[in-house]
């Protein structure tokens, strides 16, 4: 044998052996996950004040599009959607808990901008709900357009980029608006409802909240103006990429079951019954779609079987029996909106 051809067998054996390795050797959680499954629970910074997103009931139990992401993520961790610790934060102080270790995620109306991706210290790893920036107004005031608010008084969060953006939209449109800063959005209401400002500009979710909210709902008015576009979504701490990845995926399980046309009803049918390739993969029947986080190959399973999918938990919260907004850019791609997972392969 030659010295070339020893020299080749020993080269391929050595590279047999490394591939070997990393084959053999089982993908780990990171930290943030596997503290998370040392402390028994998931706990999840939400807004804790807006109806229908993140909000103890009558009975104390939390309620809400947020929360249900929260209890998502838990339901791909634990099996169990219930084991979370919802902790309320303020617009001043959502990215400090999560930076600090506080909590381990925040789910909560917070719009995704460039400072907050790259100055941080956070990482944003999907967008959850498509929605913009508008204002609400009192119904006897006939105010009708956004326009129309020149020379107004704009009660807003502090904190937020809501100020910031009504000066842009103002000085584009060469109209004067005055805002006052409130530190949570029930002071905000309650300011706007004891007439200390015109009209209250947030997001169109806090808004629809904030007329839930009110004593009498029908009195106030929603204007159909946007005047910036605002993503939603789940906000992780940097540094740990294997947990972000995880949070993107969960998301990602609600929209493909709404794809699939799965539904807390029939999940358990379907994973009995279906044929269907690519489903029996979602529901880990046939692939090992939880090695890479250390779960259980019936995660998405879990997910879908105590939360719903996508859709179920948006007509529950934010949509028809909930804030009354419509599906819109928040629908699945395949119906119009802006919804699309990745492929599950």
């Amino acid at each position: 044998m030659t010295a070339h051809r020893r020299f080749r067998r020993a080269f391929l054996a050595a590279s047999a052996a490394i591939l070997g390795f990393f084959a053999a050797t089982p993908a780990e959680a990171g930290a943030t996950l596997d503290a998370i499954k040392r402390n028994g629970l998931l706990r999840c910074g939400v807004s804790g004040a807006v109806p229908h997103m993140s909000m103890p009931d009558s009975q104390g139990r939390w309620q809400g599009f947020d929360v249900e992401i929260c209890r998502a993520v838990a339901a791909a961790v634990f099996g169990d959607a219930d084991k979370v610790r919802f902790v309320p934060t303020t617009a001043q102080n959502r990215f400090t808990a999560l930076q600090s270790g506080e909590v381990d995620m925040l789910s909560r109306t917070t719009a995704l901008t460039l400072v907050r991706d790259s100055q941080l210290g956070i990482n944003i790893p999907v967008a959850h709900f498509y929605t913009g920036q508008g204002f609400l107004v009192h119904r006897r005031t006939g105010v009708q357009r956004a326009l129309d608010l020149n020379g107004a008084t704009v009660c807003g969060t502090q904190g937020s980029i809501i100020e910031r953006n009504i000066e842009d939209w103002a000085r584009v449109n060469n109209i004067r608006v005055t805002t006052i800063s409130f530190d949570t959005p029930p002071a905000v209401l309650a300011a706007f409802i004891a007439g200390r400002c015109d009209a209250i500009s947030n997001d169109m979710i806090n808004l629809a909240a904030n007329r839930a909210g009110a004593p009498n709902p029908n009195d106030l008015v929603l204007l159909p103006d946007m005047i910036v576009k605002e993503m939603h979504g789940i906000l992780a701490r940097n540094g740990d990429q294997d947990w972000s990845s995880l949070l993107r995926w969960v998301v990602f399980a609600l929209i493909q079951a709404e794809e699939f046309g799965i539904t807390r009803a029939n999940i358990e049918e379907t994973r009995r019954t279906s044929t269907d390739p690519a489903i029996r993969r979602f529901l880990g029947l046939t692939e090992n779609i939880g090695s890479a986080w250390g779960l259980g190959n019936d995660w998405a399973f879990q997910v879908v079987r105590q939360i719903g999918n996508y859709g179920e938990m948006f007509e529950r919260t934010a949509g028809k029996n909930g804030l009354g907004l419509d599906r819109g850019q928040n629908n699945i791609w395949s119906k119009g909106g802006l919804h699309m997972s990745w492929l599950w392969q």
